[in-house]
């Protein structure tokens, strides 16, 4: 095969270069294990939590700010603390019905330069503040024993992905994910199901059971009361060995 000036074969440019190379600072591996080992340290004494996903921009006049109150209400009554992003929206909501009615109010707080920022409904000592959404992402998952997903975006669309994968791939055990308003998700799970499932067999049908889609936050409760009857299941996640 014949070779240009640079002697690389024909049709064959250079590697790309980058335009502008950062290292990694070998102390910012520092910064996320001191994430890691405060939250570890933290989370590990609060006990069995359910995480509330959702939008930072539902307002409180919004009927799923209110009903996110009324989740995490029940769920306080129920014995479960409440784990949630940390901002406003639906996080505040679900912060706010742990709080005012005596739970545990747990809140994730991550540093972004726009909209976020920690709710006034978070337990002052449960408060964590992180700078590294992988490191936020472990601690969602590691304690909590149910997911509930609002309405939300992208993010909340990240998280939502993120357990499912998690569990279908069993490197967790199976927890209730429960999302609610079935009139929100309608789009996205016929997609799911006639696209990814049917059309290109992306997934197995057994796939769709690992999530319930209910309305009522009292379906939310019951479901994950159910669940854990049983309670040695009550644990977290996973052990990082």
């Amino acid at each position: 095969m014949s070779g240009n000036e640079n002697g690389l074969p024909v049709g064959k440019q250079e590697m790309k270069q980058w335009s502008q190379l950062k290292g990694e600072n070998s102390w910012t591996m520092f910064k996320v294990i001191s994430e890691f080992v405060d939250g570890f340290e933290r989370l590990n004494r609060i006990g069995p939590c359910v995480s509330i996903f959702g939008s930072a921009r539902t307002k409180p006049d919004n009927p799923f700010y209110k009903t996110a109150v009324d989740i995490s209400r029940q769920l306080t009554e129920e014995g479960w603390g409440v784990i949630t992003g940390g901002g406003p929206g639906i996080m505040e909501a679900g912060n706010k019905g742990a709080s005012l009615y005596g739970g545990v109010s747990v809140g994730l707080n991550i540093n972004l330069p726009f909209e976020q920022n920690h709710n006034q409904y978070i337990d002052s000592d449960k408060n964590l503040e992180h700078r590294y959404f992988f490191v936020r992402k472990v601690m969602f998952v590691k304690y909590a024993q149910a997911f509930v997903v609002m309405p939300g975006g992208f993010g909340t669309l990240d998280e939502l992905f993120e357990v499912l994968t998690l569990v279908q791939t069993k490197r967790i055990d199976r927890v209730p994910i429960i999302l609610v308003g079935s009139s929100f998700w309608a789009g996205l799970l016929d997609w799911v199901k006639s696209v990814m499932l049917e059309r290109e067999q992306n997934i197995n049908a057994a796939d769709l059971n690992l999530f319930w889609v209910v309305d009522e936050p009292s379906d939310v409760v019951r479901i994950i009361t159910e669940f854990y009857a049983d309670s040695s299941n009550v644990r977290p996640n996973y052990e990082l060995e």
